[in-house]
């Protein structure tokens, strides 16, 4: 899989934003990737999410984790429910009924338990993709638990994450909803001395394999996704942080 990326080619992204739909703030926050023109950027409480109205799901869910938001103050919503700020093709319960596929989060419930708030919209369908089941209950939640143990050992990270977005994918309900065929993250830990980074892309599809196995550079992520993750960088920074896979930085 790891030589089937470097096949991509990288198209460079723009940072523009419309100053009637994203503010100063939103830009200025280090875990937003380059975002390009007329892209819908839609902002929750604990997350901030790109929103792909072709596909009806999102192109990359961003935010920071601190080791204290991993302390859940508040039980699992559960409560899947249309996100009020898309106001067309509303993706419905109905659209993954007898699906064969999983509600799987981008930005994990688990994740979400420091706020009432935050977990409720964690549910929301914009933070939702179809995954197949053993992929969602296995090697995905096995990945969000580890993020979340990097947030604890890091003191933070800042975490983007989403599916792979492709033409000819297939399709499931009335609101031909996209199934991705891989998922991705990308995990920075900006806090010294040890800056790192590292990411990861894998199939949606029941896998045995150790987290490891699936994990790349950052840059690697780029060229598979066309997403250019951390603009706000410093240029020297990004590109060693980036380009550096150093996988015994990290605990497994």
């Amino acid at each position: 899989m790891k030589k089937v990326i470097l096949l991509f080619i990288w198209l460079p992204c723009i940072l523009f934003a419309q100053q009637d739909s994203l503010n100063t703030t939103i830009l200025k926050k280090l875990e937003i990737p380059n975002i390009q023109p007329n892209e819908v950027v839609i902002t929750h409480t604990g997350y901030v999410l790109s929103y792909n109205k072709t596909h009806k799901q999102a192109n990359w869910v961003a935010y920071e984790l601190t080791s204290e938001e991993t302390n859940s103050i508040v039980g699992r919503s559960g409560k899947f429910t249309a996100d009020p700020k898309i106001k067309t093709d509303i993706v419905k319960n109905k659209d993954y009924v007898k699906s064969g596929y999983d509600k799987g989060h981008l930005a994990p419930a688990g994740d979400m338990g420091w706020s009432l708030t935050a977990m409720t919209e964690s549910f929301y369908f914009s933070n939702i993709s179809p995954q197949v089941p053993s992929f969602n209950r296995g090697v995905w939640r096995k990945l969000e638990e580890l993020v979340r143990s990097w947030a604890v050992e890091n003191k933070s990270v800042y975490v983007v994450t989403g599916p792979v977005l492709t033409n000819g994918l297939s399709i499931i309900g009335d609101n031909k909803v996209s199934v991705p065929e891989y998922f991705y993250k990308v995990i920075l830990d900006y806090n010294e001395p040890y800056v790192k980074g590292i990411g990861f892309i894998i199939p949606n599809n029941n896998s045995s394999e150790p987290l490891q196995y699936f994990a790349i550079t950052i840059d690697s992520v780029e060229i598979f996704t066309h997403i250019d993750f951390f603009p706000l960088l410093p240029d020297e920074k990004e590109n060693i942080i980036e380009s550096t896979l150093k996988t015994d930085a990290w605990s497994w």
